[in-house]
């Protein structure tokens, strides 16, 4: 089975393609300025952070002095107060293997390190941004270890405030772009809508072609679908006018014709009789395609099923009222389909015909509805049905089962090509009641 999920996605409006593939690169986009900015923030601080303790390593090897005996002392008190206050946080430590001395600000503590000399802690055990050095005097032979570390906290803090405004900053700027590119793709796309609602209203016959004020990239579509709207309503017209023009046109002489055979004698009637139905018959059938062509407005066609099987039931209940036939008519009568009544009384009327013809005593037509596009009329009957190996036989140009029954055998033909034309289908299958079910798919009107 299909993925649905791919299907609706298929399915997506341009609008929806457009703000969607939007909205994901905007998201993409603001995430990775809401992680980055703040990484590459606290970097630049903390680097910072050491530069300046570098500098106030620089004061202190510049100052610090050791003896022979490795004992250290520093000559002048530095220049930030803070490295004198008790637990700043602001901590500095120079060793030797026989001495050591530190800021006051560590007081009675020392900086100490853990996870392999990766971590340092102050005297309040705060996580230190720190820088140490390895110095050698030349009045003394050993290393000269010094560290100077200052408490990540207030980084932190100023990170994390810096962080709350960035949100707020980032997520009005995603509203702010959302609203701008929503606008954008609505008004972009609005010709798109205007054509729309313009065919609708060719849909509904309130138009007879669409307006030419259509943006350059729209507009040699629109003026081919005017063209071709036009050529097909010319067509249209002008082939229902020739089929008129030649039904009225061979009536006469056929007519005369028959007539003349009438009068003959038998055996020669029983030679001429069947050319003159054969031509009678292919004039039925090719007018019938003629009829078949469509409406001359085919965008606005639409009839009403249930109103047209009432009235060609109330003719049929006429002409064959010795049979006793009920026709039960259950389509709702706000059905409508897009085709035109012309048409729909051709297609209705042969299969209701077949009806009355060989139904016992109940025709039932109904209406199933497949999807927002497609219905169903369904006509069925108690007759005798057709065989399941001819069913497929019997909309066949010709073709008749019973040749005892009046008719040409281009009824279902007819309404097989005729249905056809308008992207519908028909099927043929055995009925609940025992006789034939002939289902309609035609689309719906809107």
């Amino acid at each position: 089975m299909p993925n649905k999920a791919g299907i609706l996605f298929k399915r997506l409006s341009l609008k929806s393609r457009l703000v969607l593939a939007a909205t994901v690169w905007l998201t993409a986009m603001i995430i990775a300025a809401g992680v980055t900015v703040p990484s590459q923030v606290y970097s630049y601080m903390v680097d910072d952070a050491k530069a300046q303790l570098n500098i106030y390593l620089d004061e202190i090897t510049g100052n610090l002095e050791v003896d022979e005996a490795g004992e250290l002392t520093l000559s002048t008190q530095l220049s930030d107060p803070r490295f004198s206050h008790p637990y700043s946080g602001l901590y500095w430590s120079a060793s030797t293997d026989q001495s050591q001395i530190r800021s006051r600000s560590l007081w009675d503590r020392q900086i100490t390190f853990k996870d392999k000399n990766t971590e340092a802690f102050g005297a309040r055990d705060e996580l230190l941004i720190y820088v140490d050095s390895t110095l050698y005097f030349p009045d003394y032979d050993g290393p000269i270890h010094i560290t100077i570390g200052i408490d990540e906290q207030p980084i932190e803090d100023t990170l994390h405030k810096l962080m709350g405004q960035l949100w707020i900053i980032l997520a009005l700027l995603y509203v702010g772009v959302m609203a701008i590119i929503v606008i954008q793709v609505f008004w972009s796309l609005s010709p798109l809508t205007k054509m729309h609602k313009e065919l609708n209203q060719l849909r509904s016959g309130d138009k007879t072609q669409l307006e030419d004020d259509y943006p350059s990239e729209i507009a040699p579509v629109v003026s081919d679908l005017n063209a071709l709207v036009f050529h097909y309503q010319e067509l249209l017209d002008r082939a229902r006018h020739h089929a008129g023009n030649l039904s009225h046109a061979l009536k006469t002489p056929l007519s005369v014709l028959k007539n003349e055979v009438a009068t003959l004698d038998d055996d020669t009637k029983q030679h001429l009789q069947p050319p003159l139905d054969q031509i009678q018959n292919q004039i039925d059938y090719h007018l019938g395609r003629a009829r078949m062509a469509g409406s001359k407005n085919i965008l606005s066609v639409r009839a009403n099923p249930s109103q047209r099987i009432d009235a060609i039931s109330m003719a049929f209940d006429k002409v064959y009222a010795d049979r006793g036939i009920t026709l039960i008519n259950e389509v709702d009568s706000e059905l409508e389909v897009s085709i035109d009544p012309t048409d729909l009384d051709e297609m209705v009327g042969n299969l209701l015909e077949n009806g009355y013809l060989w139904a016992q005593s109940i025709i039932r037509v109904h209406a199933q509805t497949l999807d927002q596009e497609n219905v169903n009329i369904i006509i069925e009957d108690d007759g005798p049905g057709i065989p399941e190996e001819k069913l497929t036989q019997v909309v066949k140009r010709g073709v008749r089962l019973d040749e005892t029954t009046p008719g040409t055998g281009l009824g279902l033909n007819i309404v097989s090509e005729m249905v056809h034309s308008y992207r519908g289908e028909i099927a043929l299958s055995r009925s609940s009641m025992g006789g034939l079910k002939t289902v309609l798919t035609m689309k719906l009107s809107h």
